[in-house]
């Protein structure tokens, strides 16, 4: 065990099990009483909402503020592209072998986001995660037009309804539309939190207008759903604020590493032919102050991706995990850009661990 780590929960109450809660009959129990006898369901996804930036602005956020329900962990690693296909296919990171940001796979490191960094073309998303979403059935997603086509759409929701939406409004009406016309249940996904919070930081007035927006669609949403269905809000991580500092090089460790994957705060190290135990050693003298630092074998028999690893996932995970304890993260030195970042995620604190599941019904 890993003191003070929050440990991801992948059979109860969790982000990689809130989907098949929602779907099943009856619904799980340890759902919020408001969304249990819902005649429907409408989740809204906001990206990088964590529950200590709920709690801590309840004041403020009134509408999240008079929901019902309480925070759960999301998966390891908490970052965007894991933790949304595991919201979506009910699995953990072990099945499903996103096992980051970046995924090294055998042409290369490949941008789950962007779907680039692979040559001399990206995979075919289908051939990287191969799992079917919403346990099989016909959902609706509200979505950014953009990411309609994605290859991390098809990732995390191959099949899906896709109604994208290119403002707010449309986001509210898309669902408006989807439960008047009987949907049982409406996937919507909202990144502007994230997105801010990676620009700008935690300390500005610009995450707190963010937070703000957020706040008012769920209020904005619940106008226009009726009594009988339950809008739920989570999201698929939390964030710590990066300062001009939080960018530590790799140093005497990085002459042992061929490669890097993952996330800036859960950094994956691929060793040179032979080193994988040096590299070890050496990252744990060099990194412990700031990390959980974890070989391949502890990560992957202790749990942190969930059981039973596919052979994909044991591919992919470096022989190194860095996992940010501070507020740090390790640098890329094929992914410089990343160190622009003002906010970060995927480690195993309670500000990226916890997340929202908390509901109301609507008061249209």
């Amino acid at each position: 065990m890993l003191a003070d780590a929050v440990r991801p929960v992948y059979d109860g109450p969790g982000l990689s099990t809130l989907v098949p809660a929602i779907l099943s009959t009856p619904r799980a129990d340890w759902l919020p009483a408001s969304a249990r006898e819902a005649r429907s369901v409408v989740l809204l996804v906001l990206d990088g909402l964590g529950w200590d930036a709920l709690d801590a602005n309840r004041t403020r956020l009134t509408n999240l503020a008079s929901l019902d329900g309480g925070p759960v962990p999301t998966v390891v690693p908490s970052t965007t592209a894991t933790a949304l296909t595991s919201l979506t296919t009910g699995l953990a990171p072990a099945q499903h072998g996103v096992t980051g940001f970046r995924v090294r796979l055998d042409g290369g490191v490949l941008n789950i986001l962007s779907w680039q960094g692979v040559k001399p073309r990206p995979p075919d998303p289908r051939s990287v995660q191969r799992h079917a979403a919403f346990l099989r059935r016909e959902v609706p997603v509200v979505t950014k037009a953009e990411f309609r086509n994605s290859g991390f759409s098809t990732v995390q929701h191959d099949g899906a309804r896709v109604h994208g939406w290119t403002a707010l409004s449309s986001l509210v009406e898309h669902c408006r539309r989807l439960v008047e016309a009987g949907e049982p249940f409406v996937y919507a996904y909202y990144p502007g939190v994230d997105t801010v919070a990676h620009h700008h930081g935690l300390r500005d007035g610009f995450y707190d207008a963010e937070l703000g927006a957020a706040d008012r669609l769920v209020g904005d949403l619940l106008d226009v759903l009726p009594d009988e269905c339950a809008l739920v809000v989570t999201a698929d991580h939390g964030q710590v604020h990066m300062g001009q500092d939080s960018w530590l090089a790799l140093g005497v460790s990085s002459t042992l590493v061929d490669v890097c994957s993952g996330d800036g705060r859960f950094r994956y190290l691929h060793a040179r032919k032979g080193a994988a135990r040096e590299l070890v050693a050496e990252a744990r003298k060099e990194h412990e102050r700031h990390a959980w630092v974890l070989s391949r074998e502890e990560l992957l028999d202790e749990g942190w991706l969930g059981p039973d690893p596919s052979p994909a996932t044991r591919a992919r995970v470096g022989d190194v995990v860095l996992a940010a304890r501070d507020a740090v993260g390790f640098v890329d030195p094929e992914l410089p850009v990343e160190a622009r970042l003002r906010s970060a995620h995927g480690s195993l604190t309670e500000a990226e661990m916890l997340v929202p599941v908390v509901a109301g019904r609507g008061r249209g």
